[in-house]
């Protein structure tokens, strides 16, 4: 038996948060390292990854919503 309502987005955004905090530590990084070559600090991989778990919430929602269309998008929704 399935069940026919929708996965919320806080929910989507929750099972997603791991993967958009990890995607995000690794472009801060990367971003900080083609900032020292602009000649700006560094910055470790611990702060990135701290960066990268504090900007990851709002990553993980805005993923969430586009998964969410996406899932509507699917079942003729919209």
């Amino acid at each position: 038996m399935s069940d026919d309502r929708p996965w919320p987005v806080w929910a989507l955004a929750t099972l997603l948060y791991p993967l958009a905090a990890g995607a995000v530590a690794i472009n801060v990084f990367m971003l900080a390292l083609m900032g020292r070559k602009l000649g700006l600090g560094e910055l470790s991989p611990v702060a990135s990854v701290l960066a990268g778990l504090a900007l990851g919430i709002p990553a993980a929602w805005a993923t969430g919503l586009w998964v969410r269309r996406l899932m509507d998008e699917a079942d003729g929704k919209r």
